[in-house]
């Protein structure tokens, strides 16, 4: 798949919970990260997602928020991933922080630079990387 989405995780569905508009689509992607993707039911049919259906989840590093102490919050966003920033691209507004998850995999953000500023992030730091279910794409091969 070619895509400028930064973050493309493949995986395989392992639930579908419908609603009365969107459905939850929950997929177990390898390092045995789970993603959640809130997307129309229409979709849902479209694409043919039920358990066991391979799938790829894409999401924007500019979707991808970053927190210190995400660990002393309840968060309503469904997508956490707590790991250690590994690299901070700057540039003249924005920068790229690159985020190591345990699972081996990895998740970019752009932020900006303010943000780098105010938060002190640099490489060896804890983080958390988050990412709404609704800002989840979710793709199926043809």
């Amino acid at each position: 798949m070619q895509t400028s989405a930064r973050n493309v995780f493949k995986g395989k569905v392992v639930a579908v919970h419908s609603g009365a508009v969107n459905d939850e689509v929950e997929l177990a992607v390898e390092g045995g990260l789970t993603i959640v993707a809130s997307i129309t039911q229409v979709s849902t049919k479209k694409l043919g997602l039920k358990p066991g259906v391979e799938a790829v989840a894409l999401i924007k590093a500019s979707f991808v928020l970053l927190m210190h102490d995400a660990e002393n919050y309840l968060l309503s966003t469904r997508n956490q991933f707590a790991g250690t920033i590994s690299k901070v691209t700057p540039g003249a507004v924005n920068a790229e922080v690159q985020v190591d998850l345990p699972s081996g995999q990895g998740i970019a953000s752009i932020v900006t630079m303010g943000s780098v500023e105010k938060l002190a992030l640099a490489p060896g730091q804890k983080i958390t990387a988050i990412a709404k279910a609704s800002q989840v794409i979710l793709a199926v091969p043809k």
